[in-house]
């Protein structure tokens, strides 16, 4: 009777499984996880390219005995691979190489057997937890322009609380113009019980500015540009 082929001690799988396997993976990736989350259409189409270029590629080099510095020859080129026309958020970049890694281990991990199944099943579970909207779902942090000068971070601070009406847990003071009197701040801070945004999914956020008038002796609003609507 024959034995079943093997490599490092695990059976090696049918290569048109892992394609199908792929494909299934980059779809809950892409539909189930990423889109019903962050409603960005245009990168739809760049996540499940990217994944079935990396799965061609690799499916058509991975066969000879560069196998495995292929692999990590694309992981390193594609990583540094950014789009031009738009600024991508952090959580964006971590779907971006999931969809690579995914790529990857469908092209290239026939070898493993059924680990390659679980690993690919690892990298979804990780976002589907690590992304999930109910984590930190009070964490903010906003850029802030502000019509005044700030030089003292304490106090830099307690007015930011009362204009955000929330706990301040960081303030940046990424720019301090003592000639207009003015500040750009990086706070990072956990917004109020109750606040809609609670109740809302997270999504990428596009740069907002928002004029507000500054009363004597009340906090200042000033120009507000929005970084990210959730961390």
């Amino acid at each position: 009777m024959g034995t079943p082929n093997t490599q490092f001690g695990a059976p090696i799988v049918d290569q048109t499984f892992l394609l199908v396997a792929d494909l299934v993976a980059v779809a809950l990736l892409v539909f189930a996880l990423y889109f019903p989350r962050h409603r960005r259409r245009d990168l739809v189409v760049a996540y499940l390219t990217v994944n079935v270029g990396v799965l061609a590629v690799s499916l058509v080099l991975g066969s000879s005995s560069i196998g495995a510095g292929l692999g990590l020859g694309l992981f390193g080129v594609l990583s540094i691979i950014r789009l031009r026309s738009s600024e991508i958020e952090q959580h964006e970049v971590a779907y971006y190489f999931a969809a690579l890694a995914i790529g990857l281990l469908g092209g290239l991990g026939a070898s493993l057997g059924w680990l390659t199944v679980g690993l690919m099943a690892l990298v979804l579970a990780v976002l589907a937890v690590g992304d999930h909207p109910a984590l930190f779902r009070r964490s903010r942090q906003q850029v802030l322009v502000l019509d005044r000068a700030f030089a003292d971070e304490r106090e830099l601070h307690d007015h930011l609380g009362v204009l955000l009406g929330a706990r301040i847990r960081s303030a940046r003071i990424d720019e301090l113009d003592l000639v207009d009197d003015s500040t750009t701040v990086t706070v990072r801070f956990d917004a109020p019980r109750g606040d809609r945004a609670d109740d809302a999914p997270r999504r990428a956020a596009r740069p907002l500015v928002v004029g507000a008038p500054a009363a004597h002796g009340a906090a200042d609003a000033g120009a507000v540009a929005f970084e990210g609507a959730r961390r």
